[in-house]
C-alpha cells in the first residue's frame, strides 16, 4: 500500500515546523516580534514604501506630506501586526479568538439564515481579513465559507488554507465558487468575497472613483446575489486595540434589487451592490486610514481606452 503524496516538498517541512512552533507562543510575545517587523519592513527594506505613500496621496489629497507619512508608518505597524496575528491562527484556540471578535450586529446575518438564504458577505483588505472567516465561523458555526484565489506555491497554499479552516470555515477556491453556491443553496450559509480585489480590464470590471482615482472592481457579487437571490452584507472590520477587532455589518441591495437594476441606463444603477460597497469601504478607509491595506497595487489598472 503506497504512502499519501506529500501536499509539498520536503524541504519545507522545517519551515513548516519553525511557523508551527512560533504560533503556540503567546501573542504578547508575537507582539514583541511584531515590532521587529515593523522597524524592518519601514525602516530597513522598506517595503514598498514607494506604493504605499503613492496610494495616500491620491486618497487624501488634502493632507500634507508629514501626516501621509506619519499614517504610512502607522499602517506598517498595523500590517505587522495582522502578520503575526495570521500566524497565531495556526494554534489559537477557538474561546481566545471568539472573545477578541465582537460583532456589534449579528441579526443582519442570522436574519436570513433564518429564511435558509445565502449570504453574500462583502469585505476588504482592511483590519485583519483573515481572522474575519475564522470569527465568523466561530460567531455562527457551520455557516461561515470564503472564496479565496490559490497560492502559486505548494507548501504555502497548503498551510494557509490549514490555517483558514482549522476552525471549521470553508475555504472556497475562486473556481470553486459556483459550485458552492449550488452544493450549499438554500442551506442559510455565509460566503466571503475580498471585493477589494483589483479588476483588470479583461475581467469587464465595474468602473467607479474609489478615493479619488478611478478603479476597476468585480462584478461577481450582482451576478451571484441575482442568480442565487442572496442576502448581501458589507462587513467593516476595524482593530478597536491590540488583538481585538469589531465587525459590523452594512445591509447593501440583495439580489431582487441588483435584477430589478441590471438594465438600467446608468451604469451605477445597473451595478448597485458593488457600488454601495465601494461606498462604504470608502468611509471606514477615512475612519481609519491606517488599518488598509496600503500595499496592495489597488489602482494598477486602467480603462481600455
Amino acid at each position: 500500500m503506497s504512502a499519501a503524496p506529500r501536499p509539498y516538498a520536503w524541504y519545507f517541512y522545517p519551515l513548516n515546523w519553525l511557523l508551527l512552533a512560533l504560533a503556540h507562543l503567546p501573542l504578547a510575545v508575537l507582539y514583541v516580534a511584531a515590532r521587529g517587523i515593523y522597524l524592518l519592513l519601514a525602516y530597513v527594506v522598506r517595503y514598498r514604501w514607494r506604493v504605499v505613500l503613492d496610494n495616500l496621496r491620491h486618497a487624501f489629497p488634502e493632507k500634507e506630506e508629514a501626516e501621509i507619512r506619519q499614517i504610512g508608518r502607522q499602517f506598517y505597524w498595523h500590517f505587522a501586526q495582522v502578520l503575526v496575528e495570521i500566524l497565531k491562527l495556526a494554534a489559537i484556540s477557538p474561546a481566545e479568538l471568539h472573545r477578541r471578535m465582537h460583532f456589534t450586529n449579528p441579526e443582519l446575518m442570522t436574519g436570513p439564515f433564518a429564511q435558509n438564504r445565502f449570504v453574500l458577505s462583502l469585505g476588504s483588505h482592511r483590519g485583519n481579513w483573515e481572522w474575519l472567516l475564522s470569527g465568523a465561523e466561530l460567531e455562527f458555526p457551520g455557516r461561515a465559507a470564503g472564496v479565496y484565489k490559490p497560492l502559486n506555491n505548494r507548501f504555502f497554499e497548503h498551510f494557509m488554507r490549514r490555517l483558514r479552516t482549522r476552525l471549521g470555515a470553508d475555504a472556497v477556491p475562486m473556481l470553486g465558487t459556483l459550485r458552492y453556491f449550488v452544493q450549499h443553496r438554500r442551506q442559510g450559509r455565509t460566503i466571503s468575497l475580498l471585493t477589494d480585489q483589483a479588476a483588470g480590464p479583461e475581467d469587464r470590471p465595474y468602473w467607479t472613483s474609489f478615493m479619488h482615482r478611478e478603479a476597476g472592481f468585480y462584478t461577481s457579487a450582482e451576478r451571484l446575489a441575482q442568480q442565487f437571490d442572496c442576502a448581501v452584507l458589507y462587513v467593516g472590520i476595524r482593530r478597536a486595540r491590540r488583538g481585538y477587532y469589531e465587525i459590523t455589518f452594512t445591509q447593501l441591495p440583495d439580489g431582487q434589487a441588483a435584477t430589478a437594476a441590471a438594465h438600467a441606463p446608468d451604469e451605477a444603477q445597473r451595478y448597485p451592490i458593488t457600488e454601495a460597497f465601494v461606498r462604504c469601504l470608502e468611509t471606514d478607509i477615512r475612519a481609519t486610514p491606517e488599518q488598509y491595506l496600503w500595499t496592495h497595487r489597488r489602482w494598477k489598472h486602467k480603462r481600455n481606452g
